[in-house]
């Protein structure tokens, strides 16, 4: 943490961290190209920034981060740029090993990951292996993710239970989703931020953004620093979350039962 973000730092309750955050890193190309430079410079340099903010989040102890890395629907972009892509991940990964075990961080990995390159695949399995016994803040990469997909999936899951006797109609319940999903053992997630400008989610966390706070900058993510990530942060904590509850409930003048599904 840099000295001007732990002067900032002291002006966030750390009793009101959000447990969990996501981030849809969008920009790359957009920087790039505003520096006359090829896409894939552009995403080199959000790599660089990916490592300031894991870092910055195992330090004030979020619980999990989660990074919109790589859609079901970026298969679709030019081949060059998919296959540098992978390549930026594996290096990334394999550099950012020694200080995930040295800083605590357990890695983790959402979406259709097989559709990756073997290689990529061989990678990521690694990097989980190694971290697996670790218990700080959680860093999940969503690869080949699709919001719509990761709820398809779980409820062929679901259907498959149910047709094979194994589970109820009238058992299916908002926590059975939970379970199902790639997301399951993670906390609730808290706040979404999304760099470049845009105000929407893009396919993703679709079920698990249902309460969560929403947080959109013009910053690209390149040029995202830790010092963004803390005013999201403060920001977030100004927030009144009734979860569908009436501010007289949230605030205790009626007695509100909480979070509700």
């Amino acid at each position: 943490m840099t000295p001007a973000e732990a002067e900032f730092f002291r002006k966030i309750d750390p009793a009101k961290i959000p447990a969990h955050v996501a981030v849809v890193m969008d920009g790359n190309g957009r920087w790039a190209k505003k520096i006359f430079l090829p896409r894939v410079m552009g995403h080199r340099a959000g790599v660089q920034t990916v490592d300031k903010i894991v870092t910055l989040a195992s330090e004030i102890k979020i619980k999990a981060l989660t990074l919109y890395s790589f859609s079901a629907e970026n298969w679709n972009r030019p081949s060059a740029e998919v296959e540098a892509l992978m390549g930026i991940l594996k290096e990334y990964l394999m550099k950012e090993l020694r200080k995930m075990l040295d800083n605590n961080i357990r890695f983790n990995t959402i979406g259709r990951v097989a559709d990756l390159p073997k290689s990529a695949v061989e990678c990521i399995e690694e990097v989980r292996e190694s971290t697996k016994k670790n218990t700080g803040t959680v860093l999940t990469l969503a690869l080949s993710y699709s919001g719509r997909n990761e709820i398809i999936d779980a409820v062929r899951s679901i259907a498959r239970d149910v047709q094979n006797g194994r589970l109820g109609p009238d058992e299916i319940t908002g926590g059975l989703m939970d379970a199902r999903l790639d997301t399951a053992g993670l906390p609730e997630l808290d706040l979404l931020i999304r760099t470049s400008g845009e105000e929407r989610i893009s396919n993703f966390l679709l079920w698990q953004s249902a309460y969560a706070e929403f947080y959109f900058t013009d910053v690209l993510w390149p040029d995202f620093t830790g010092m963004n990530f803390l005013e999201a942060i403060k920001d977030y904590q100004k927030r009144e979350r009734r979860f569908g509850l009436s501010g007289e409930q949230t605030s205790g003048e009626i007695g509100g039962p909480g979070r509700t599904k």
